[in-house]
């Protein structure tokens, strides 16, 4: 399997596989600071709700880094300041504040510490959590391989794979999988405007595995589940409630819709840290709103009429009776998901 560096910590920077830029460009975005951080994340430089976890766990590094040296009070101040900052930069994405608080707990619980040794704990629990999705994305890939049939045709929306996490994948981590299995399967990417993520990363991530796919536009979809073209739907998510109602890229809604007309099962995969435990519906998520020309505008050249008002969602939300199964590390979730989603929260 090809390694695909999302993210890389070395030489006191983070380096971030710069996602604007491919296909076309593999270039390295360098963060030497928190805002540095928060810009990537803001500006989907990285993207991928586990990915962008991982990644803001290194900006909270950046932050105690950058005031280490100021007084007790300031340090811890400034450290929480930083933390609010990050996770405003991307607000459906749980994983992001998961990360986030899961930092600035270390640092609380190692407040009898030097400003500069709870850094040096925030560098190494950073690394950990880098370490640990890899891991989480292994075993959910094991998990959902259950769940793919030999010869299996498979539609992706979005981008799920190495490129959205620190290593693997989660839906696309599951195809992986498979094909490291020994199945055979075919996967259909869809293209996911407006940022067309499934044709500038997931396309360029199953090239370079070698895994047999096609690349449709998101229109294309239902047509295919009528034809009877497509075995199983895999899809990521950003935001889970405790009732199984799922925030994942705009478009998955409408697949979920089609999924179930033409009884193609719709699988999720994602981390329990996605499943937000507070919130018991669907109802409960913010939905971020993106800029109008990212709808109007392709490559920074006009495609639409001049003057006219957009309305740029980035998620949706797919209700829990459209999912035929949630995909985590710690197994497969099936519905009614209130209970089997419960059983998984620590």
């Amino acid at each position: 399997m090809n390694d695909i560096r999302t993210l890389e910590f070395s030489n006191g920077s983070l380096h971030l596989l710069d996602q604007r830029k491919l296909p076309m460009t593999r270039d390295i975005y360098v963060c030497g600071t928190y805002e540095d951080v928060e810009f990537a994340i803001r500006d989907m430089v990285v993207r991928g709700a586990p990915a962008i976890g991982a990644t803001a766990a290194f900006g909270v590094y950046l932050a105690a880094l950058e005031f280490q040296d100021f007084p007790r009070e300031a340090f811890f101040s400034k450290l929480r300041e930083a933390g609010r900052t990050l996770i405003k930069s991307r607000p459906t994405a749980v994983n992001l504040s998961w990360a986030v608080r899961r930092m600035l707990a270390l640092a609380e619980s190692s407040s009898a510490l030097t400003p500069t040794h709870i850094a040096e704990r925030l560098l190494e629990e950073a690394h950990t959590i880098q370490k640990e999705d890899v891991e989480i994305n292994r075993r959910m890939g094991g998990h959902g391989n259950a769940l793919v049939p030999e010869k299996a045709t498979i539609l992706t929306h979005c981008n799920t794979g190495a490129l959205a996490t620190a290593g693997w994948g989660t839906a696309l981590g599951v195809v992986r999988s498979a094909v490291e299995a020994g199945k055979e399967v075919f996967v259909y990417a869809d293209e996911t405007r407006p940022r067309l993520q499934g044709s500038r990363l997931t396309a360029w991530e199953l090239v370079q595995e070698g895994i047999p796919a096609k690349l449709i536009a998101d229109n294309t979809a239902a047509f295919l589940m009528q034809q009877g073209k497509i075995d199983l739907i895999l899809v990521g998510a950003d935001r889970i409630a405790a009732n199984g109602d799922t925030s994942n890229k705009i478009g998955t809604y409408m697949l979920s819709v089609a999924a179930k007309e033409h009884g193609v099962p719709f699988y999720v995969v994602a981390p329990v840290s996605t499943i937000d435990y507070e919130i018991q519906s669907g109802g409960e998520i913010p939905i971020e709103e993106r800029s109008h020309e990212e709808v109007t505008q392709v490559g920074g050249t006009q495609i639409a009429a001049e003057g006219i008002d957009v309305y740029n969602p980035a998620f949706d939300i797919t209700p829990h009776s459209y999912i035929s199964a949630i995909v985590t590390e710690y197994g497969i979730a099936h519905p009614p998901f209130t209970q089997s989603l419960a059983a998984f929260h620590e």
